[in-house]
């Protein structure tokens, strides 16, 4: 039996996939298996795949489509189907199982398709008879497989014989420990692919942007032939159910998100912010803080939270001569990150120790709940001044300043993951805004950004300011990658400072 005549036979999973409304996903799975089609399955075929049907079973399925498409149900069958035939014909070692793993940005999300699976194995008569163990997050079958689920992080999968991976929305993942999330784990994944013959990936979302994993894979292997097949399909051609009335509105509201998520269009209008060459080039390898030195002015930003979802951050820095005495370069030297849930007053207090530690008696920051921030910081000893520069000023400033090298940063990976993570975006009127991506972070890049922005703005200096030579001060961490002279210390744009 194969997988289309699994989902027709009413024994099996016919009840799930019911009238010809499914019959574009059948034909997709025709290709996907290399099963035999018609001349008008094919011309279908050719539609949403830009080539001919595969005459064997490809390695990787990466379907491309909008919302209410069908992904989900298509995916949790091939995994059902795939995980109820397996049989070992030796290439399990002795206690070893297999595993059918659903992977997606948070364990909810990846559950989606788990319990699509689920229902197969307990609705099912002949397969309920499979399940030798129920756990939380998925089951065992006496086959010797495992369907579970688990998030986008390459440390949680390795080790494991693959038999199926589902990779769930894959252009939305994120990770505040790794730029690429998407690409790492696919990495990781890969080696247990290779232990198991005929194993499969399937990888499911709308587009995005035009980067990434899913788009990589469209970019390398939709319309070629390989044994990776990638297809592309607007909602409405995928599921015909869903009113296209809908569609419109949507499109009418917003059409460069509408497209993406109705028509399977990439992004045009996002691309990234900063390049990663251009971040590695301004950090400090193995430079995680640098320590107070005397005679030198720092200034801090801070990007407040009411603690109960987002980060409390700050960051510290200072200016530097570079060594000819031309210009200035900002230097990083600290950023601290208090992650929520937390008590905002305390909170208030630790930057406050942390700022009195480096002579600070004046802290800018975002104007989050402003009067609140200031009342805090007052009460602990320290004038918060709400920034006159929005976010995404603060970062089209800051870019210009890291593409020249006028920055040196500290090597915090959080920071970098979220420098890397920032997106420009083009509205309708043609204006750009920076942000975090959808679900992303950019808490400490925010404050590490607006206390370098506003060190070396020119509205911060003041005229009568000088440089001083390297030698009047104490010698600087020997690992820093600027050692020129160092901005002497003053009273400037209404910060105080140490002496």
């Amino acid at each position: 039996m194969n997988i289309v005549d699994a989902i027709g036979d009413p024994e099996l999973f016919a009840p799930w996939f019911p009238g010809k409304t499914w019959d574009p996903w059948r034909i997709v799975l025709k290709g996907a298996f290399g099963l035999p089609m018609s001349p008008e399955e094919i011309a279908f075929f050719r539609n949403v795949a830009d080539r001919d049907p595969p005459s064997e079973p490809v390695s990787e399925l990466w379907a491309i489509a909008g919302r209410r498409a069908g992904k989900d149900s298509i995916a949790s069958v091939i995994a059902a189907f795939v995980a109820a035939l397996f049989e070992d014909s030796g290439q399990l070692r002795p206690g070893e199982r297999a595993v059918v793993m659903c992977l997606a940005t948070d364990r909810d999300q990846a559950k989606i398709v788990l319990n699509y699976i689920r229902s197969y194995f307990t609705d099912i008569p002949m397969l309920r008879r499979m399940i030798e163990r129920e756990m939380a997050f998925g089951f065992e079958l006496n086959n010797r497989v495992d369907i579970a689920v688990a998030t986008n992080s390459f440390r949680s999968i390795r080790g494991r014989p693959i038999l199926c991976a589902i990779l769930d929305e894959t252009a939305f993942w994120r990770d505040e420990n790794s730029a690429n999330p998407d690409q790492e784990v696919f990495a990781a994944i890969k080696p247990g692919l290779a232990s198991l013959s005929n194993s499969l990936v399937i990888g499911i979302s709308s587009p995005y942007r035009r980067a990434g994993l899913l788009f990589n894979k469209y970019k390398e292997h939709f319309g070629r032939d390989s044994k990776t097949l990638v297809v592309k399909a607007a909602t409405r051609v995928l599921n015909p159910t869903i009113p296209q009335a809908v569609i419109d509105e949507a499109m009418a509201e917003d059409p460069a998100a509408a497209s993406a998520e109705w028509l399977a269009e990439f992004r045009a209008d996002i691309s990234a912010f900063v390049s990663r060459e251009a971040v590695e080039a301004c950090v400090s390898a193995d430079v995680f803080e640098r320590s107070r030195v005397a005679g030198v002015a720092y200034q801090a930003f801070c990007d407040p939270s009411g603690g109960s979802s987002d980060s409390m951050t700050i960051a510290i820095g200072h200016r530097q001569a570079t060594p000819d005495n031309k210009s200035a370069i900002g230097v990083l030297d600290v950023v601290r990150e208090i992650r929520a849930p937390f008590q905002p007053d305390a909170a208030v207090t630790e930057f406050a120790q942390l700022l009195h530690s480096y002579g600070i008696r004046l802290v800018r920051g975002d104007r989050y709940a402003a009067e609140w921030v200031v009342g805090a910081f007052r009460k602990v000893g320290i004038e918060y001044k709400p920034a006159d520069l929005v976010k995404s000023e603060i970062y089209r400033d800051f870019l210009p300043r890291l593409n020249s090298g006028e920055v040196d940063l500290l090597d915090n990976q959080r920071l970098v993951t979220q420098l890397l993570g920032l997106e420009r975006r083009t509205a309708r009127g043609g204006r750009d805004s920076v942000d975090h991506p959808p679900g992303g972070k950019d808490d400490l890049c925010n404050a590490a950004c607006g206390a370098l922005v506003y060190l070396l703005s020119e509205r911060n200096q003041s005229p009568v300011a000088m440089f001083s030579t390297y030698s009047q001060f104490a010698p600087r961490n020997e690992r820093n990658r600027f050692d020129g002279p160092i901005l002497d210390g003053e009273l400037r744009g209404g910060y105080a400072t140490s002496r």
